[in-house]
């Protein structure tokens, strides 16, 4: 596939109630010289932002708002965004969230990929306050589905920091070809959805040192608050990429099955939740002697969130201090002079 020689990039904004911060996201990504377009979706907002959004217009002709009289969903949100726009890459910014100073530059200079992510820099304190990513050795890698999908299993006791977070620019022609775009009847797990069915097209996908993203950390993000039905879509989705898919080899086979089971184990465990918030632990007991396959998930996830309770109640992991990010990738640092 021919490589664009002067690469436009479409930045798609999908936001809900997201006055306070979707100015600081529109703004980052202005400032961009590589930003052909950005595009914001107010998905059914109850505030104003909407309003907020159009104000940042900087007269270049770049910035399109598109509002949803009714919540859709972030799918749909980006769907839509990507129909409105034109720009050959195309890169996603969580409405809190915002990019560094010179974040495509250093995407862009790479060469053969279909997709291209970054590292990201998680800040858990005030994002107002002047903060700089470290610089890391130039270190770039491809992800194969195997890696992709094992990077994305999370382990109970660990920060998190699964590879799905990744936000890639994705190349419009690949998508295109491939008719690929983000499942709407999810709401969870979207990303991870759309990268996979994209890796088992074919995609490359690298992945460099070079940290451009900043991911807020906010206790009542919305990613945080999963749903008993959207677990119950999200395996049931990646379920049929793999029955849809015979031809992938037995070690990808079995990886995404591994990552299916996790999912299912997560919905059997809040399913069982539910039915005890409702109905008590008789609700419980007849849930699992009718389906007895959900017991182990039920009974180790109900023994693991009592460990993790009991190491909170001790020492927990010391905060990331003011100034400071957390990477999802353990990078080399360039040392600082």
């Amino acid at each position: 596939m021919r490589e664009e020689k002067s690469p436009e990039v479409c930045v798609v904004i999908a936001a809900k109630d997201a006055a306070d911060t979707i100015g600081r996201a529109i703004q980052s990504a202005l400032r961009e010289p590589e930003v052909a377009e950005v595009v914001v979706v107010d998905d059914g907002s109850s505030d104003t932002t909407s309003d907020v959004a159009k104000a940042l217009d900087d007269g270049s002709g770049r910035l399109t708002v598109v509002r949803f009289e009714q919540n859709q969903g972030p799918s749909a949100a980006r769907n839509r965004a990507m129909a409105v726009s034109r720009a050959p890459l195309i890169a996603v910014l969580d409405a809190d969230d915002f990019f560094f100073p010179g974040r495509f530059a250093a995407m862009i200079r790479e060469t053969g990929w279909d997709m291209i992510a970054d590292n990201i820099g998680f800040i858990h304190h005030d994002p107002t306050e002047a903060i700089e990513p470290d610089r890391f050795h130039a270190r770039t890698r491809s992800l194969s589905i195997h890696d992709f999908v094992e990077g994305n299993i999370s382990r109970r006791g660990r920060q998190r920091g699964e590879i799905g977070f990744l936000k890639p620019v994705m190349r419009r022609t690949f998508l295109e070809a491939h008719e690929l775009r983000y499942d709407e009847t999810l709401r969870l797990g979207e990303d991870y959805d759309l990268y996979l069915r994209a890796l088992v097209c074919g995609a490359r996908y690298k992945v460099i040192d070079h940290c451009g993203y900043a991911a807020v950390v906010r206790s009542n993000s919305l990613s945080g608050r999963h749903r008993t039905e959207d677990l119950r879509r999200l395996f049931e989705a990646e379920r049929q990429i793999r029955l849809s898919n015979p031809e992938l080899s037995p070690a990808d086979q079995t990886v995404i099955r591994r990552h299916e089971r996790h999912i299912k184990a997560r919905h059997d465990l809040r399913l069982a939740l539910d039915i005890k918030a409702a109905g008590g632990l008789t609700g419980v007991a007849r849930h699992l002697l009718q389906h007895p396959d959900a017991v182990p998930a039920v009974i180790a996830g109900v023994m693991s969130d009592k460990l993790e309770a009991r190491r909170a109640g001790g020492q927990s992991e010391p905060p990331v201090p003011a100034g400071k990010l957390r990477y999802l990738l353990p990078g080399v640092p360039v040392a600082q002079k």
